[in-house]
């Protein structure tokens, strides 16, 4: 097999042109444990056997929610995909009502889930779906283990079924229906077919900057879930690379330097988490350390690529790499040259200061119904600019329709809403997908996201605001953790802001400040809000008079995915956020 068009060709692929001992890694019991592109094939094979004894048949649908990404959710997608079947991806952050909404709506006949937690979840539902058994991925008393289908697969009699299976499914056939975590409403099921996500691995590979010899490690660690992460799993397969699964969100430090990763993904809020831990390590510095750290930050701040700068900046650059950025490197493993970075805005100031620490961070951007990737940067042939998205990849279109929303033509485009052809049809014209993101296509062709179409805002004084350019940029201080802004209808923007309690206490404590350190107590601390008011007022600076922040409140707590302020992937829930803190945009606009 030369071609690759269904999403279970991947591993073939790899047997055949790039075959690894050590393809897919996870942490057992602390120990990294590999298996090799054989196995893995092997194993997803004893998987569709099981299923066909099961009486799985062609177009039913298997539930699979995971914690974290491991290797046995890569033997069941392939196991599952192989006999005609689809692959349902859950979220599993989010809340056991909404697992019985997915469950349902999919119709899923088995679910696997990953560990107790998940389960317990399930089990809450379970006598209201249609579900016929649940397996479990961790050994637990009284749940099936997924094993069980490699005991029940073990007679290899009818493998010629399921070779006939595989050889029935056709690329434009259904691959998988991912339910989108939506700022607003019930989830909308997003059907995708093989090709559509195959087609989107193929066109995307190139940009993906990863060693061409030797053995090239990448660590996964956001949901794969996601179909970001997901098309990022098939690509490094279709290159033979070794995908190492973080234990956890907070064990990223701890493997990167286990395991020395060439590349990752990311998004923008964990790179501003790494950036603020790095700030807070560099203000507890003191004397000549702390001025070079700090002047080694604002060589950061204004690096350009190709050496654009000039060859004085490339050598203060070379000593301040050496003295300072090669500590962060060392953080990460010391051998991470890239990253890929999605789902939402990144800061340029960001972008800037991690290449400058020779960590380039390549932004892209796409949707679920693009499976994802419209466009992404690359470092190599000048097809990266700071603050765009990239240039579009081979055999995907991009149109700015005339009020600047963006439209997408290609084979990535999804199939449509699964039991909503209404909505389907609400967001195409024609063959093109309407994105609801506003953008530009910049003189050299990169994309420039604006902002989102419906987060866009009239002022009561008829005055345009696009919130997310407010935000992007409040959210550079080290002060501020989140923010939304609001205002529409009224006389003026405002601002509900999440403070960084974690920095603020440490801010604090360095300052001696006699104020409480609880959440309530720092949001409602005069102190701070005259700090913070200091910071707004700085980034008020960047923008029209109409556009400035004129009034703010603190919230009294975190953002987070299980209160429901925040989708599964950290973007905020505007209405949700509004009506949680509907007694602050009131202070805002009425006191």
């Amino acid at each position: 097999m030369t071609e690759v068009t269904r999403l279970f060709d991947f591993p073939y692929y790899q047997l055949k042109h790039k075959p690894n001992q050590k393809a897919l890694i996870t942490k057992y019991d602390g120990k990294w444990t590999p298996m090799s592109t054989q196995e893995y094939i092997d194993k997803a094979n004893a998987v569709s056997r099981a299923l066909l004894k099961l009486g799985v048949q062609k177009n039913d649908k298997i539930a699979l929610i995971s914690s974290t990404n491991r290797t046995e959710w890569n033997i069941m997608d392939i196991g599952v995909l192989q006999v005609g079947a689809q692959n349902i991806p859950i979220y599993p952050t989010i809340s056991a009502e909404d697992y019985e909404y997915v469950l349902n709506h999919s119709e899923s006949i088995y679910c696997f889930v990953s560990d107790k937690e998940v389960l317990e979840k399930v089990k809450k539902v379970q006598s209201k779906t249609k579900l016929k058994e649940v397996y479990s991925f961790d050994h637990i008393d009284g749940c099936k283990h997924y094993s069980e289908l490699f005991e029940l697969g073990k007679d290899e009699s009818n493998q010629n079924e399921v070779e006939e299976r595989k050889d029935a499914v056709k690329p434009d056939d259904l691959a998988t229906i991912i339910y989108t975590s939506g700022t607003t409403g019930k989830p909308k099921g997003v059907m995708l077919s093989h090709w559509n996500i195959t087609s989107n691995v193929l066109d995307s590979s190139p940009r993906v900057p990863l060693p061409t010899s030797g053995e090239t490690r990448v660590l996964s660690f956001l949901p794969i879930c996601h179909i970001f992460e997901r098309v990022l799993i098939y690509v490094y397969q279709y290159a033979g690379t070794s995908i190492y699964f973080a234990e956890a969100l907070d064990k990223i430090g701890d493997n990167a330097k286990e395991i020395k990763p060439h590349l990752m993904s990311v998004v923008p809020r964990l790179l501003e988490k790494v950036f603020d831990k790095i700030m807070l390590k560099g203000e507890e510095l003191t004397g000549i350390k702390k001025a070079l750290f700090f002047w080694a930050v604002q060589l950061g701040e204004v690096w350009e690529p190709y050496k654009a700068n000039g060859p004085w900046y490339e050598f203060k650059l070379r000593i301040v790499n050496k003295l300072i950025f090669s500590k962060w490197r060392e953080a990460l493993g010391g051998e991470l040259r890239t990253m890929v970075s999605g789902s939402a805005a990144l800061q340029p100031r960001l972008s800037r200061i991690f290449a400058a620490a020779g960590m380039r961070v390549m932004e892209g951007y796409g949707l679920t119904e693009t499976s994802p990737v419209v466009s992404v940067g690359m470092y190599k042939d000048k097809h990266y600019k700071v603050g765009t998205v990239g240039k579009p990849i081979k055999n995907v279109e991009v149109k700015i329709a005339e009020d600047g929303e963006i439209l997408i033509k290609g084979p990535n485009v999804m199939m449509g809403y699964y039991k909503d052809p209404e909505k389907t049809a609400d967001v195409m014209t024609g063959k093109y997908f309407h994105t609801g993101d506003k953008g530009i296509i910049d003189e050299d062709g990169f994309l420039k996201i604006t902002g989102r179409k419906k987060e866009m805002f009239k002022t009561s004084g008829g005055k345009y605001i696009i919130p997310t350019l407010l935000e992007n940029d409040l959210k550079q201080s080290l002060f501020i953790e989140q923010v939304m802004v609001v205002g529409e209808g009224e006389k003026m923007p405002g601002a509900i802001i999440q403070p960084n309690f974690e920095f603020i206490r440490d801010w604090i404590e360095y300052k001696g400040h006699t104020i409480g350190t609880t959440e309530k107590e720092i949001a409602t601390s005069e102190i701070v809000i005259n700090r913070i008011q200091k910071e707004v007022d700085k980034y008020n600076k960047n923008f029209g008079k109409w556009e400035q922040i004129k009034r703010f409140e603190l919230t009294p707590e975190a953002w987070t995915i299980d209160a429901g302020h925040l989708t599964p992937t950290m973007k905020m829930k505007r209405d949700v956020i509004k009506h949680i803190y509907q007694d602050l945009y009131e202070k805002i606009y009425r006191d």
